[in-house]
């Protein structure tokens, strides 16, 4: 039996994990400064990015709502993961043998993680069906895909397989590759019943569905046979692994598309997004048995990234960001329900939000049979906004050509123009609908304010014009890195850093450069006394820097190890404090120029530390009696050299 992973290999698998490359799995992130990349944090809502990461030092932060650490914590947090499992996942991705020690909390030493165990389930069981799908018994799910003209290479793409007919042809392989009875019911690949457990998914066409890295997580199965007493389609049941209100299918594929084209389009099926993909839609993910809901957008919104810097398009519940969410829906009563539950989830997208139907109401996989792929693509080009489409559908209830009609038609319209946030937006779709409807204008502005002031007569209201919620706050400049959220993270002792005072900014820039760039901090920089920083919190950041050997020992190892060495020295109170700076983005964008950045901010701070000494030194020969000579003149001298070494200081700049 074994225990604790070796200290070793962790350090090994932290080294090796790039957590640029691991978030960005996550989250689509932009340069922001020499070194420092920039995203929506995956941890809050938010509509301007504040989640940095610093790749040399391993680092990630978000100024938002505090959350930070390394690649092994970020891992953890975003997939829910214990320590272990972190590291096991990450040394699978690096390539890194991992050797436990005697002793301690006993564990197999081949079993490498409940996690793990399950995700490697899963990939077997992917293969399996996969060639499943060439076997004789399969016959009957080809001829499905064919039907819909997808040929084999569009199945090896999507990894599309079967699921022969028999109660354990899944489970007789899997445990022939040592998986226990135990595994198998925690992945949702068996159910269990009365006799034993059996194979969930029997004579049907399988999709592995997999998450924004790729790993399987679950499978979407489709009936071909009529003995099959189950549902048209069947999913994985909600597993560690599997949750359907988080999960896309066609993520893993659509992930880089979505983050290019600042655009996910959102179909209703598997085939639709093979058929989306297939005709150039490479943004196409669909939801799996579930309505697209806020778990769904986050994921999506943190691909998307934010555009707002450059201009970014005008949301359809107001504000700004750059990116679409564009849903397809068929064009029957069922399609008309998905659309209003998308709508009732517009206000929490942040996204500018459209709708796309065919005209003869087919879906994507029926247009691409039936009119090629260029019908696909001009579908998703022909897209209108969400609002108008619901809208536009509560008025087609109606006849028009009668008095009542339209009075009925405005009274239905009114609750969902007053769900419109943005009111130069809302003024415009009273406009459209007295348009639409044939109707004045002052009409369908009295009934949208009588249900405007009514709430029983509002379906859903959303928040009152700039509302946000307080995950959404960005911080102000003179809260300092994190603000009042310091002590949400643990650290009530520290004082939180007042960033307008510009003796606190000074000292917060120093310190971040000096634990970003080591390799040019001068030498003065480890003569700084216990006092040298004024601001409580920099000071305890210091203290831990000179306990982990100061700048010097930061210039012979890499900036990653040096960050580490001085968190190792830091209580917890100020381990949060060391990641901030950290990973802060520095004014200074040229990369030329970083080493004298470095330099002339530690001899700001050296300068004002020596400021701060002259006048103390000036204050004591003040107080000394002159009659006192020798007092008086150490005194004296005292402050000449203080005056002297900082004059040289000056000099040297």
């Amino acid at each position: 039996m074994a225990g604790l992973i070796r200290r070793e290999d962790v350090d090994l698998v932290r080294e090796r994990a790039r957590i640029d490359e691991i978030v960005s799995a996550h989250v689509t992130l932009k340069p922001a400064g020499v070194g420092a990349l920039v995203g929506l944090c995956p941890f809050h809502d938010e509509r301007s990015p504040s989640f940095n990461v610093r790749p040399s030092v391993g680092r990630y932060h978000c100024f938002g709502c505090g959350e930070g650490g390394d690649v092994i914590e970020f891992v953890m947090k975003m997939d829910g993961l214990s320590f272990t499992e972190a590291i096991e996942y990450l040394a699978g991705k690096t390539g890194v043998q991992l050797r436990y020690e005697e002793g301690g909390a006993a564990r197999p030493r081949d079993e490498p993680g409940k996690r793990q165990r399950l995700l490697e389930a899963h990939r077997v069981a992917a293969e399996f069906y996969a060639e499943q799908l060439m076997a004789p018994g399969a016959t009957a799910a080809r001829a499905f895909l064919a039907e819909r003209s997808f040929d084999r290479s569009d199945a090896e793409l999507f990894g599309v397989g079967f699921a022969p007919q028999g109660w354990d042809a899944l489970q007789r392989h899997l445990q022939g590759r040592g998986f226990t009875q135990g595994e198998l019911i925690a992945s949702g690949l068996m159910s269990e019943g009365r006799r034993g457990i059996y194979d969930r998914f029997r004579g049907r066409v399988m999709w592995p569905i997999r998450d924004v890295t790729g790993a399987v997580i679950g499978f979407g199965a489709r009936r071909l046979f009529e003995d099959d007493q189950g549902p048209k389609y069947l999913n994985t049941p909600e597993t560690s692994l599997y949750k359907k209100s988080h999960v896309l299918y066609g993520i893993d594929l659509a992930k880089r598309a979505i983050a290019k084209d600042k655009k996910v389009v959102v179909v209703e099926g598997y085939t639709d997004v093979m058929a989306a993909h297939l005709s150039g839609v490479t943004t196409a993910v669909a939801t799996c048995g579930t309505a697209f809901g806020a778990d769904h957008a986050k994921v999506v919104r943190r691909l998307l990234g934010d555009t707002t810097a450059g201009g970014g398009m005008q949301l359809a519940s107001g504000g700004t960001v750059g990116g679409e969410i564009i849903f397809t829906f068929d064009g029957d009563a069922a399609g008309q329900k998905a659309a209003e539950r998308a709508y009732g989830e517009d206000q929490r997208f942040y996204a500018a939000t459209f709708v796309a139907v065919a005209d003869d109401g087919m879906d994507p996989c029926d247009l691409r049979m039936a009119k090629g792929p260029e019908a696909v693509r001009a579908l998703v080009d022909g897209r209108k906004p969400l609002f108008a489409f619901v809208i536009q559908a509560k008025i087609d209830q109606f006849d028009l050509n009668t008095v009542e009609g339209r009075v009925s038609a405005v009274r239905a319209a009114a609750p969902e123009i007053v769900r419109i946030r943005d009111r130069s937006q809302r003024d415009g779709y009273m406009r459209e609908v007295a348009r639409w409807i044939g109707a004045e204008v002052d009409e369908v502005r009295r009934e949208v304010a009588r249900v405007a002031s009514t709430p029983s007569l509002r379906r859903a209201p959303g928040q009152a014009d700039g509302d946000r919620s307080s995950a959404d706050r960005m911080p102000s400049e003179g809260r300092g890195p994190g603000g009042d959220r310091l002590a949400s993270a643990g650290m009530p002792q520290v004082p939180t850093p007042d960033l307008t005072d510009l003796v606190a900014r000074d000292e917060h820039m120093a310190l971040a450069a000096v634990l970003q760039y080591p390799q040019h901090v001068p030498a003065s920089f480890d003569t700084l006394g216990n006092d040298a920083f004024s601001v409580p919190a920099w000071r305890a950041v210091h203290s831990a820097i000179r306990a982990a050997g100061g700048a010097a020992t930061g210039r012979q190892i890499s900036t990653a190890q040096w960050v580490a060495a001085v968190l190792e020295q830091a209580p917890e109170t100020v381990s949060g404090l060391v990641t901030q700076l950290s990973v802060v983005t520095l004014p200074e964008d040229r990369e030329e120029a970083i080493g004298a950045f470095v330099e002339g901010m530690v001899r700001r701070v050296t300068d004002l530390e020596l400021s701060r000494r002259i006048a103390d030194a000036r204050s004591r020969l003040q107080r000394t009696d002159p009659s006192d000579t020798v007092g008086y003149d150490a005194a004296h001298r005292a402050l000449l050299a203080i005056q002297s070494e900082r004059r040289a200081l000056r000099e040297s700049a």
